[in-house]
């Protein structure tokens, strides 16, 4: 508390990112990056951008990258808006494009930012109950609305909707933004993006942070109608137009230029956690189905908490969220190498056996 705050930033209750802790030999699975990070591609790009032209400020439109993603999802470039990760594209998302006069609408397990986003901009919400079985259901997303946002693959659960069922969301507010933030589906979901070019009042957000392995890059993207972007792109230009960085725009087209990167390594991290997870049932966890890059686990007779903790001695970082009550007893494990899932199987023996 302060003083000198402006009186609105004494309610915020900001988001709590995941740990970066320093700990030699550490397993560190618990932010959902990737195991085997860029493609050499990108590295090799990213050194080629630290020249002298970094005096200069970088392209505000980001029209090269931007017509890279264009042409791997085959959309116009005016379709698409880039930004300094997709927390920030999300952000400008829910400033320039949810409506403030009813409540927007997302579940009650979902990214964490979304509610805080909400409170930011002074956005009333409404979180709808996932299923018994940790689903989202459509049908249950009705009334009065100012907007939708449904993570898919969800955060924190990894199970993930068919488009069959995006599209009935998408007939039923016609005239709401509804925004499919796609951050994991390169592991096993279903993209929403062909559908933009039906649905004008659909946008979909995605990230270079997760199967792109460029988390330290910052680069988020989003894919909608031009009207859409146009609103993105004016809220943007009031809060900072160079929002990525010379390196990072480099970077970020090589990555998406070099689909045969992302498929090699996807693949990899998909096989790894359908070893995980069947390895994690024999040992009696029950683990929700994922189409992400981790995994939520809980075991019916050890505590999650109790799990989370004694794994940290053993120098395995996994996530714990007590405050969220329908998981608070789960772990969000995120899926790494082969040896690093091994290193935690090997640590949870152990623990089990005490």
């Amino acid at each position: 508390m302060s003083l000198f705050w402006n009186k609105h930033v004494h309610a915020l209750q900001p988001y709590i990112p995941g740990e970066q802790p320093r700990m030699t030999n550490l397993v560190k699975l618990n932010t959902n990056e990737s195991p085997y990070g860029p493609s050499p591609r990108v590295l090799e790009a990213i050194a080629k951008s630290a020249d002298d032209t970094l005096r200069l400020y970088p392209d505000p439109t980001a029209l090269s990258l931007r017509q890279a993603i264009g042409a791997s999802f085959n959309v116009p470039v005016e379709c698409v808006f880039t930004g300094n990760g997709s927390d920030e594209v999300l952000a400008h998302a829910f400033r320039a494009l949810f409506k403030d006069d009813a409540p927007i609408l997302f579940s009650d397990v979902t990214y964490g930012f979304y509610p805080i986003y909400c409170q930011m901009f002074g956005l009333d919400y409404r979180s709808i109950a996932l299923r018994d079985d940790f689903t989202i259901a459509p049908a249950d997303y009705e009334g009065p609305s100012g907007g939708v946002i449904i993570a898919n693959p969800n955060a924190n659960t990894g199970i993930s909707l068919p488009l069959s069922a995006i599209e009935s969301l998408l007939q039923r507010f016609t005239e709401q933004t509804v925004i499919i933030d796609e951050a994991y589906v390169d592991f096993g979901g279903e993209s929403a993006i062909a559908l933009t070019q039906r649905y004008t009042n659909l946008l979909v957000v995605r990230t270079f942070s997760k199967s792109s392995g460029l988390a330290g890059l910052r680069v988020g993207y989003a894919i909608g109608s031009p009207e859409l972007i146009d609103g993105l792109t004016r809220v943007k230009d009031s809060f900072n137009s160079y929002p990525l960085s010379r390196p990072a725009l480099a970077g970020a087209e090589a990555s998406i230029k070099d689909e045969a990167w992302l498929q090699q390594t996807t693949k990899r991290i998909i096989a790894t956690r359908e070893r995980t997870t069947q390895e994690l049932a024999k040992r009696g966890f029950e683990v929700l189905p994922s189409s992400a890059n981790f995994i939520l686990a809980h075991h019916p007779t050890h505590a999650a908490q109790e799990l989370f903790t004694s794994l940290r001695e053993r120098a395995v970082i996994v996530r714990y969220q007590g405050s969220s009550a329908r998981i608070s007893d789960w772990l969000r494990i995120t899926i790494g190498t082969d040896e690093e899932m091994n290193a935690l199987l090997t640590a949870l023996d152990a623990i089990m056996a005490d």
